[in-house]
């Protein structure tokens, strides 16, 4: 047996022999896979698998992250498959579960991303620089200074409004980036209208580039209906929000992408102070 562990939602995972065909459908998973060295070993991934460009190209594209053709994994004969409990559907995951050992990862925080790192290495063979790469975003995450914190809403989409609750992925990296969320007694993806979200009186509006890619039209359509609202309060003056427009990559991929997102950040704070 050359490797048996646990993912993590506490599945058991055992693998006969060193794996040399991957399916990955996830993203951040696939990237993550490549800067480990192993891209010569993916034989399949999804159509969001953009990092690096020329995998949708190189390998066999099996579907989406929520809608795969299952037998398009089945023809390439993994050996391992990689997923993950928000990405993809339970549905998906037991499919997959009948052709190839399957790791499904499970990530809301730094330390779950660094134990998945960590684990991926391990059923790989690349051990040495999954902890190598550990390293370096934790290193990177440790030289991040901080303002005290600013009260944010992160959207993610439109029609309707929806944002990010306290247990997500993006809800930690607002926090190591000196935000406070201020869904953050909501859970998952809370929905808001319009009016909702400007009784919230935030004092900024992070809008992400995925999953909707908001726009600078969009941006201006909230700046406009924050100026043009009344007052929520009429004991306190009127808040119009900063918005910005936020590449979602940084907040909510969890691969190696991760040893960049620091820096992300602190640019990200300094345009916010200006």
């Amino acid at each position: 047996m050359f490797y048996k562990g646990i993912d993590q939602l506490n599945r058991v995972v055992e693998i006969a022999n060193l794996p040399e065909r991957i399916v990955s459908l996830v993203p951040s998973q696939t990237e993550l896979l490549v800067d480990l060295g192993l891209e010569d070993r993916i034989v399949g991934v999804t159509r969001y698998c953009v990092h690096p460009e020329n995998l949708r190209t190189d390998k066999v594209v099996v579907g989406g992250t929520k809608k795969i053709v299952i037998e398009r994994i089945y023809e390439l004969q993994p050996d391992l498959i990689i997923a993950n409990k928000e990405e993809n559907t339970l549905d998906i995951v037991a499919a997959c579960d009948q052709i190839a050992p399957t790791y499904v990862s499970d990530i809301l925080t730094l330390e779950n991303a660094y134990e998945m790192i960590h684990d991926i290495g391990m059923m790989t063979g690349s051990s040495f620089k999954a902890k190598s790469l550990v390293r370096t975003i934790k290193m990177e995450f440790n030289k991040l200074k901080v303002d005290s914190a600013k009260n944010a809403v992160y959207l993610i989409w439109k029609n309707p409004y929806m944002a990010t609750g306290n247990d997500t992925f993006i809800h930690h990296v607002l926090r190591q980036g000196g935000f406070e969320n201020l869904c953050k007694d909501l859970q998952r993806y809370p929905e808001f209208s319009l009016d909702e979200l400007i009784k919230l009186q935030p004092e900024f509006i992070l809008l992400s580039s995925e999953p909707y890619p908001f726009k600078e039209e969009d941006k201006q359509e909230l700046i406009e209906a924050f100026t043009l609202a009344p007052a929520p309060n009429a004991l306190k003056p009127k808040v119009i929000p900063k918005i910005v427009l936020v590449d979602g990559e940084m907040f909510s991929w969890y691969g190696s992408r991760l040893k960049l997102v620091p820096e992300y950040l602190s640019k990200l704070q300094d345009q916010l102070n200006n």
